[in-house]
């Protein structure tokens, strides 16, 4: 069950959420207990909280996945249709759109059991012969999420106990007073007392919580010790990737996903198991770098990525397949190349700091843009003002919708249907600009990789990390900052693994996230 990733469960869980909004209702003082049936149709409200959906749906989500109906076509296509309409049901409703009641059908194996985390989960399944599953019919239609939830668990014979603990109706709504005859109404919006000092608790505790001092102090403890219950899955992912490296001819294998280092595991034994079961199919991987990252495709860099919210079978399909993204990688070369002839030899370039772009659509947005600038050429020439050249500066093409501007690194960004008129007055009026920021980049870069350095000896760090999001200007900010305190923070972040992200959180993994900017 290795293809299995709680991305498909969370996935699964919030469209069904969104599938219970409130439809056609047309009084607020209607019963939010009340379903309502029109011309044959339904509308939900929702009781549960997405957290609580995707807890209690798990074990159902776990027992019909199709990946488990592997040896198994026929049940495994009524489970997929199955669930392609009860997406279909959800995202009628997420759209606040009327949909009737739907009966969909299950194929379960028999004697579901186990446990996680105190809410049972049936276990991996085990090899089963034809006859061993019971078929479940789930009708869709309740009066709200709870039953629905319920329904789907009673039917399926999984236990409820968990939906037996939630409330069974949400808290009163308290009416709000007329704030036309609320003391202060006329020079003043109306707020409920419970609020009055709102606004000062709020700042108040966001002061207290960007201060780095109280934010280690509360959390440092809690992190340790979940780095060192990790210890063990890191090891287990250190072999994983050795065996697999060594078995495949593989060069390297990378996790550019942003999940923790359980899924990462998950994924490489499910990888693993796959190369497995298809040996002939794994040949094209000797000498390939593997990236399981957020997309399925090739990169420009001849790396193979597997989206790792997939099941394997879609790994297996792309992996069938590197050898035709072979020749378009040869390609993008002089394509660029061409673009660059096009506006006067500048360079074209990938961002230095963003996710692994694709081969087959980046070579798509190339020409688009190369198509526009021909036309502009056509009709007339580049601003008396530009240089003989433009090789000083650098050029990203991207996807179709994005903004047009000078990244903190100095190179031009430029979406792929941005019109050629837009983005020659773009860097007419900004090429100055442009240039000055790459000559403080090419020192900056430079800068940042020593203070990381010192950093980590300074605080003794298992490691010191960052977003994409960072730039080499923001990381050198911080880390100066960290080493300005380094008499006050070398005990509370020695033996940490720190990010250097935009926000304050501890990770499952025990990894610690602070933003560049704290306080």
């Amino acid at each position: 069950m290795g293809s299995l990733h709680p991305w498909n469960l969370q996935k699964a869980a919030k469209h069904l959420l969104q599938g219970q909004h409130q439809h056609l209702l047309q009084e607020r003082a209607t019963n939010v207990n009340k379903c309502f049936p029109i011309w044959g149709f339904y509308a939900c409200v929702r009781y549960l909280s997405s957290g609580e959906v995707f807890t209690a749906l798990k074990p159902f989500f776990f027992a019909v996945h199709p990946d488990l109906f592997g040896q198994h076509p026929r049940e495994r296509a009524v489970n997929e249709n199955s669930l392609k309409q009860l997406n279909e049901y959800i995202e009628s409703a997420s759209h606040e759109r009327t949909v009737r009641p739907t009966r969909l059908t299950f194929y379960l194996r028999n004697g579901n059991g186990g446990s996680t985390s105190g809410v049972p989960v049936p276990p991996p399944p085990k090899p089963v012969h034809n006859g061993a599953f019971q078929s479940v019919r789930i009708d869709l239609g309740q009066k709200n999420v709870r039953e629905t939830v319920y329904t789907i668990l009673e039917k399926c014979n999984l236990p409820t106990s968990y939906v037996d603990s939630l409330p069974k109706s949400p808290p009163p709504k308290q009416p709000r007073p007329n704030p036309f005859s609320a003391p202060g109404a006329a020079s003043d919006h109306w707020r409920p007392p419970s609020a009055k000092d709102a606004d000062s608790d709020i700042k108040q505790k966001k002061a207290v919580q960007d201060d780095l001092g109280n934010f280690l102090d509360k959390n440092v403890e809690p992190a340790r010790k979940k780095l060192v219950e990790c210890w063990p899955i890191r090891e287990e992912i250190i072999r994983l990737r050795k065996d697999i490296c060594d078995k495949l001819g593989v060069s390297d294998i990378v996790w550019d996903c942003g999940w923790g280092t359980r899924h990462f595991r998950g994924c490489l034994q499910s990888f693993q198991a796959m190369a497995s079961q298809h040996p002939e199919c794994m040949e094209v991987l000797k000498g390939r770098t593997v990236v399981f990252g957020r997309d399925t495709g090739v990169s420009l860099d001849g790396h193979v990525i597997l989206f790792s919210g997939e099941v394997r079978s879609n790994w297996l399909d792309l992996i069938k397949r590197v050898h035709l993204h072979d020749a378009l990688i040869l390609r993008i070369p002089n394509v660029e190349s061409a673009l660059s002839r096009a506006l006067k030899d500048i360079k074209v370039v990938h961002r230095k700091f963003q996710p692994t772009r694709l081969a087959e659509t980046y070579e798509v947005h190339l020409r688009k843009l190369i198509t526009s600038i021909g036309d502009y050429r056509g009709r007339q020439s580049f601003p008396a003002e530009w240089p003989v050249d433009l090789s000083h500066l650098e050029l990203v093409v991207e996807a179709e919708a994005g903004p047009l501007m000078i990244s903190p690194t100095g190179q031009i960004i430029v979406p792929s249907s941005c019109p050629a008129f837009l983005l020659v007055n773009f860097i007419t009026s900004h090429m100055e600009e442009a240039s000055q920021k790459l000559e403080q980049y090419k020192t900056q870069k430079y800068t940042e990789i020593e203070l990381h350095e010192k950093c980590v000896k300074v605080f003794n760090l298992v490691a010191l990390q960052k977003d994409d999001n960072v730039t080499p200007h923001l990381m050198i900010e911080c880390c100066s900052r960290l080493l300005s305190r380094s008499t006050e923070l070398s005990s509370l972040l020695k033996g940490t693994h720190l990010w250097i992200t935009t926000y304050y959180s501890v990770l499952s993994d025990g990894e610690i996230c602070i933003p560049w900017n704290w306080k």
